[in-house]
């Protein structure tokens, strides 16, 4: 396992492309990096300290709890994963992971409300905790520390900006005997799934228009890139051609 220092962490954000005063959004595994000497804490002070104070971090700090093992009858009936919801105020560990919830906690990150709530910490933090949309508008960067596309929150604003088609939809959209046993005041569950991985497609693409750089930092496959190109290309794939890009036959809606 590779052991991983806080100086290795800062030059690793530079070297990738991270520059003071950028605006970031972040999503990152503990764990990816091997052993970092000093835990999550390590990881946030490396990220603060490389955009400084006029530069802003963004992070999800979805009111979600770890998940929690499916039973066979579970997954019999579509479900694909379950998380609890949390309560406005807790302070327990969250879904989103150690780093995630080591910067919710800083006394100096704005927190935001609401189970999708996100947290920010520099440059006019306050207004970046409902949401990843203020971050796009002013073409800030996306970074993935060990983590995929699927981690990468400011996506689903793609979703906010075209509605997806009903007959996509619905192969995600829990039914109403699933609502009933897992409300959604007590549960996020995930059902069912489309024969493409739409995300994916998007990256692929990202990723051969050069979009992103990327690069090891301790043992974690590291990926940084404009969030609002790689959301546009999404954005423009649900106007165009929905269909194609979750694998779905098109059907009169």
């Amino acid at each position: 396992m590779t052991h991983v220092e806080r100086t290795d962490i800062e030059q690793g954000l530079r070297d990738l492309g991270v520059a003071a005063g950028d605006s970031v959004e972040a999503h990152a595994s503990l764990s990816a990096f091997g052993h970092v000497n000093g835990g999550a804490p390590t990881v946030v002070e490396a990220l603060t300290c490389v955009v400084g104070e006029d530069g802003l971090v963004v992070m999800s700090a979805y009111r979600v709890g770890p998940p929690v093992p499916l039973t066979d009858a579970e997954r019999a009936r579509g479900l694909t994963w379950k998380v609890p919801i949390l309560p406005e105020d807790h302070d327990e560990k969250s879904g989103m992971g150690a780093i995630a919830d080591e910067f919710r906690r800083r006394p100096d990150t704005a927190l935001g409300t609401g189970v999708h709530r996100t947290c920010a910490w520099g440059n006019d933090a306050p207004r970046h905790t409902r949401g990843y949309r203020r971050l796009l508008a002013q073409d800030g960067w996306a970074l993935l520390l060990g983590v995929g596309i699927d981690r990468c929150s400011s996506m689903h604003e793609a979703e906010q900006a075209v509605d997806i088609p009903p007959s996509i939809a619905r192969l995600t959209t829990p039914p109403d005997d699933i609502l009933r046993d897992y409300p959604e005041r007590r549960w996020a569950v995930g059902y069912g799934d489309t024969p493409r991985d739409a995300w994916r497609v998007v990256w692929d693409e990202a990723v051969a228009a050069g979009l992103v750089r990327t690069r090891l930092i301790g043992d974690a496959t590291c990926h940084l890139f404009r969030a609002r190109a790689v959301v546009d290309i999404y954005e423009e794939h649900l106007r165009v051609d929905p269909y194609g890009l979750f694998g779905v036959e098109p059907t009169a809606e």
